[in-house]
């Protein structure tokens, strides 16, 4: 650990002297990247501090103890306080997400079930909003495929936090987890005899990206335009202003038809594409990283269900972590904090025992 806790203290040494250099201000790019770093390492630095404060302390209290039995008689209270100071620096010195504070694009996306996974995908939409208006972000939909008894097909929303974010506060930092199948047990609106059904819908969540991050050559795109159009297949305007943006190197296609004018669509459909070239790259990275290190919640395949909301019983549970309420109401208007919690928790036990057997 401290061989750690040096590397730690050297590089916020360094960050200050490079932000201190008014040469360094030249590039405003730059300042903002040391700043964000500067900003990070502030915790673990005054967690490794006070560690070393309190092993400076118990080993002059040791040894000023053989002669002095005042300062004896203080060693047991030192040593709880070094095991106390060692155990915050332990979790602070857990590597932490560099997306936590981004904001995200979130789709939701009927699975199997028919109408009544889209009305599912209607309902979980709902909790993240009312879970954004709780933490005080700011949602916009930026498409949505509604279905003809409600709900949605598809729905994509950009969810944003409102100015500076603490630690495991950002978007990120609480809806990373979200991504995967979410299976719904209940009685369908459509069901006569009361049988209760079991159906599923997809979230995608993805850190969003700055421009300067991924760079896009417009000669790799294909963009088209048409008419949006709402439920059922009716127009909801009479110009081309709905466009559908293809990435011809990967494939990846997006859409978005809910802005009033072509290029706020485009522009709205270029974010959600950074979004997901950037979360191609850091899936990737993840790959390559050590299986030591990595998240046993965030490595779980998107594809597995990960959380079941059974109606009848008023229970939520969460496969990957063991998490189980019988509040699932509540947690549908957005209560829906301790769920993340569970995740949160689980992460860190992960890489606390990663860090144990390096």
């Amino acid at each position: 650990m401290r061989e750690s806790v040096q590397a730690i203290l050297d590089e916020y040494a360094d960050l200050e002297a490079r932000l201190g250099d008014p040469a360094v201000h030249a590039d405003q790019d730059l300042v903002r990247t040391l700043n964000k770093r500067y900003a990070a390492l502030g915790p673990t630095v005054a967690a490794a501090r006070a560690w070393q404060a309190a092993r400076d302390d118990l080993e002059a209290a040791r040894e000023l103890g053989a002669e002095d039995t005042s300062f004896a008689e203080e060693v047991p209270a030192l040593e709880e306080t070094l095991a106390v100071a060692e155990e915050h620096l332990r979790r602070q010195l857990i590597p932490r997400d560099p997306d936590d504070d981004r904001d995200v694009i979130l789709e939701v996306k009927a699975g199997e079930g028919g109408d009544e996974s889209a009305l599912f995908a209607g309902d979980l939409l709902r909790m993240y909003l009312r879970y954004a208006e709780r933490r005080g972000w700011k949602v916009q939909v930026e498409d949505a495929t509604e279905s003809d008894l409600g709900g949605y097909k598809d729905v994509r929303v950009s969810i944003k936090a409102r100015g500076q974010v603490g630690q495991d506060e950002g978007p990120w930092a609480r809806l990373k987890y979200e991504g995967g199948v979410h299976r719904v047990q209940r009685v369908p609106v459509t069901e006569s005899q009361g049988r209760i059904h079991t159906s599923a819908a997809g979230v995608l969540v993805m850190p969003e990206a700055e421009e300067v991050e991924v760079t896009i050559d417009p000669n790799d795109l294909r963009i088209d335009v048409y008419r949006s159009s709402g439920p059922g297949g009716q127009s909801v305007n009479t110009t081309d202003s709905a466009v559908r943006i293809t990435h011809l190197p990967t494939g990846l296609v997006v859409s978005c038809q809910n802005e009033k004018s072509q290029l706020q669509n485009k522009e709205a459909a270029l974010r959600v594409l950074r979004a997901r070239l950037h979360q191609i790259a850091k899936d990737e990275a993840d790959a390559e990283a050590s299986a030591a290190r990595r998240s046993q919640v965030r490595t779980v395949d998107r594809s597995e269900r990960i959380r079941t909301y059974n109606f009848p019983e008023n229970r939520i549970s969460d496969h990957r972590t063991g998490y189980k309420s019988y509040n699932l109401d509540a947690v549908l208007d957005g209560d829906l904090d301790p769920v993340v919690q569970s995740a949160l928790d689980a992460d860190e036990a992960a890489k606390l025992a990663a860090l144990a057997t390096q």
